[in-house]
């Protein structure tokens, strides 16, 4: 299999949310490989979550896109 990221991902766990609106409220979910330019996260379900969301990391909010997704899992690039 090809990998097509720009950059090298890190393994981490750290806690996150993910924001869909200001209004709403924010979904948890887990980081598990990080790298400047994306993410792994780890979520309860990917069932209704959109393609494009923000994710709050460390108090840090950054605006996202889906390149892939499981059940459980959704790979993100940052925008």
């Amino acid at each position: 299999m090809n990998d097509k990221r720009v950059a090298d991902r890190r393994r981490i766990l750290k806690s996150a949310f993910i924001v869909l609106s200001d209004k709403a409220p924010k979904i948890e979910c887990a980081v598990r490989n990080a790298s400047e330019n994306g993410a792994a996260l780890h979520v309860s379900t990917t069932i209704g979550l959109p393609g494009s969301f923000d994710v709050v990391v460390e108090g840090k909010r950054r605006r996202c896109r889906s390149q892939w997704r499981t059940d459980t899992q959704i790979g993100v690039t940052f925008e």
